[in-house]
Formats: C-alpha cells, sequence, structure tokens
C-alpha cells in the first residue's frame, strides 16, 4: 500500500559532499537542516520532526582507493540513509529527507524500494548526477546520485543502495538538466542506460506539462521526488554552490513541483544543495520553505 496521503516526517541529513575537515564546525549544506526548521519549514507543512541523522562526510582529499572526497565516510552515510528511510515508510510515515548535498538520494531512494519495490524517480535537478567515482571532475559524491541508483558507480556505493539497482531507467525522469559539460561527458552513458532528460526551456513552456508526462512514467506503482535547488535560476536562487546559466524561475519550478508533490502516489521527498552560508539575508531558505509548503503540502 502507498503512503501517499500520509503526513510528512521531516528527516535532516546534514552533509556536504565536499568533505568537511573531521571534527570542524558544520559548513556549506551540512547547515541547511537546522536553517529551514528556523524558517519554519517543520510547523508549516505539519509535519513531525524526526531530528538529524548522525552522518557527515569528512575529508576533503580526493581518496586514491575509491576515488570519492570523503573515501569511506561515504557509503556508510548512503547506509543509514537508507535504514532510516526503510523504517519511516514501514511505520507508514511519508519522509522529506531535507540535505544536505544530493549524495543523500543514494540512500533514500533504495530505503524507500526496499519497502515499495519498483518505484520511480522524478530527479528535479540542473545535472544529470550521473557521474561516477572515475569520471566525476571533483569525485564529489553528490556528482554520481543517478548514476549508482541505476548500477553504475563506485563499488562500496553501489553495495550501499544494492544488492541490485534500485531504479530502472524507464521508471526515471530528470527535469531541468542544463550542465553542457556534464552532458558530454556522460553522453554515451545516459544514450545507454535510456535516460531520458527534459530541459529547463521546454519545462518553463509548460510545467504542469511536463509533470503529467513525468507522471506517465515514474508515478504507477510510487514514486520518489528529488530536488536539487540548482534547477533554478542562478539570480533566482543564489544560494547552492553550483551556479550555472539558466534554469527555471520559481514560478515555473512552483507549477512543476506542485503537479508531482499532488499526486498520491508520492511515497517521499527529499531536496538539497541549499546553502545558508550563501543566504546571510535567509531570502532564500525562506522561498525554498514556501515553495516545499506551497507544492508537498497539497497532497489529498
Amino acid at each position: 500500500m502507498l503512503t501517499g496521503a500520509a503526513p510528512w516526517t521531516v528527516l535532516g541529513v546534514p552533509v556536504d559532499s565536499i568533505g568537511a575537515p573531521a571534527g570542524a564546525p558544520g559548513l556549506g549544506t551540512e547547515l541547511a537542516p537546522q536553517a529551514l526548521r528556523s524558517f519554519g519549514l517543520v510547523a508549516a507543512l505539519a509535519a513531525t520532526d524526526a531530528g538529524d541523522l548522525d552522518v557527515r562526510i569528512t575529508g576533503p582529499a580526493r581518496d586514491t582507493a575509491s576515488g570519492l572526497v570523503g573515501g569511506d565516510t561515504v557509503a556508510p552515510m548512503v547506509t543509514e540513509v537508507r535504514r532510516a528511510t526503510a523504517e519511516l515508510v514501514a511505520a507508514g510515515a511519508r519522509p522529506l529527507l531535507v540535505g544536505g548535498c544530493c549524495a543523500p538520494l543514494m540512500g533514500a531512494f533504495s530505503g524507500a524500494a526496499d519497502v515499495f519495490g519498483g518505484i520511480g524517480l522524478a530527479h528535479v535537478d540542473g545535472h544529470l548526477d550521473l557521474y561516477d567515482h572515475v569520471t566525476s571532475p571533483t569525485g564529489e559524491a553528490a556528482d554520481t546520485p543517478v548514476g549508482v541508483l541505476l548500477g553504475v558507480g563506485e563499488p562500496g556505493l553501489l553495495a550501499a543502495s544494492g544488492p541490485t539497482p534500485p531504479l530502472r531507467a524507464g521508471r526515471l525522469r530528470v527535469l531541468g538538466a542544463r550542465d553542457q559539460d556534464e552532458a558530454t561527458d556522460v553522453a554515451a552513458l545516459a544514450t545507454r542506460l535510456g535516460v531520458v532528460a527534459e530541459p529547463p526551456t521546454r519545462i518553463a513552456q509548460d510545467p504542469r506539462g511536463a509533470a503529467a508526462r513525468t507522471l506517465d512514467c515514474v508515478a504507477n506503482d510510487g514514486f520518489w521526488l528529488h530536488l536539487d535547488v540548482d534547477v533554478l535560476a542562478a539570480d533566482v536562487f543564489p544560494a547552492t554552490d553550483y551556479l550555472m546559466p539558466g534554469g527555471l524561475d520559481l514560478a515555473a519550478l512552483t507549477a512543476l513541483l506542485g503537479g508531482l508533490g499532488g499526486d498520491s502516489r508520492l511515497v517521499g521527498a527529499s531536496v538539497g544543495c541549499y546553502s545558508p552560508e550563501k543566504d546571510l539575508d535567509g531570502r532564500c531558505g525562506r522561498a525554498l520553505v514556501d515553495l516545499l509548503v506551497g507544492t508537498l503540502g497539497t497532497t489529498p
């Protein structure tokens, strides 16, 4: 049975794939869960607050063995997120995982799939997230979630998200990707896997239509929704680490997410890549809370 009509449970995952020095204070996207709580996210969603997971990606150097920044701290994070997500959905909750970067998606989606089986993924992101531990220019785990979920990536991450790939390309839609360097780098892989992506220019023309097309593909047996805030134009949402030309405006993203977040087959959601350190007046954080409340709080 799907839990699409269940109340939201907010779970913080305070990680940043840049790899914080061990023992250092929180930085970057690690600060996002608490910041969004301070802007009233939990109360505005009438959600339960499950607190923050005790996870962190540490070590800013790219590990020579795994090829990942943070080395052997990444897979345990994925494992813990997977466990916690599965536990919530098995108990009838509908989790909203608040990152942090996008790396927790590997555990979040896998945990939901452990309970529900072959669910789909609506991936709203300025990137395809199809790099692996070798091809990623940065070595950051946030470059890799979609590839890992499709069964391509660093062995430790595959094991943490496995044992079999939890996602089929036919149940995936990537919405808003526009990184041309990434698209060139992973073009052959995207073609081989059958990844379908809609660019922001097409979405902006008809966001509700894009949502409907996505639901036709991903939602039949339930689906997960992931939002990376870098899908927004840089002048609309500058409080993120990967600013690029183009992107959606808030009206288009609101319409897109409204069409997805209001569907009763939505089993859970995650949001990543908001950096409070780049939002000193809180404007972006408040806008993000308004966006999430306005689009995820509408499920009948």
